[in-house]
């Protein structure tokens, strides 16, 4: 059975999206907090094999100026097979007409987004609440 691919929400377990986080392994990212960011997102992907969520993706948007890709996750055994790029592939499309698509990479991963389109950035900066 193929993959199937969805855009909607009213249909994510969030508990089910929580632990796929967990086990990619991608930190703890609540169920709570995931139904919040999802929901404010602008574009979303949520990608099922046989009913069981095998990967994911979102971008903040603000429909012209600039998108920023985040929170991409693939369930461990699916990792290496594409589906990781496709995701990304998927978000950069619906985010075509921004000026700007923007994702900040896990340390080690930047080769994997530079293949896929993505250039250095050396200015970005954050303040973060946890900065460990």
């Amino acid at each position: 059975m193929p993959l199937s691919w969805s855009h909607e929400i009213s249909t994510v377990d969030w508990l089910e999206l929580e632990s796929l986080y967990r086990v990619a392994p991608l930190g703890t990212k609540n169920a709570r907090d995931l139904e919040i960011v999802f929901t404010n997102s602008r574009f979303r992907c949520f990608v099922r094999d046989e009913g069981r969520m095998v990967a994911v993706g979102r971008a903040l948007a603000d429909g012209a100026d600039c998108s920023y890709i985040c929170d991409v996750a693939v369930h461990p055994s699916y990792q290496g097979t594409g589906l990781g790029k496709a995701v990304v592939q998927e978000l950069v499309q619906l985010s075509s007409g921004h000026k700007k698509i923007i994702l900040y990479s896990v340390p080690g991963k930047e080769g994997f987004y530079k293949k896929l389109g993505f250039l250095r950035m050396l200015t970005a900066m954050a303040i973060f609440r946890d900065p460990e």
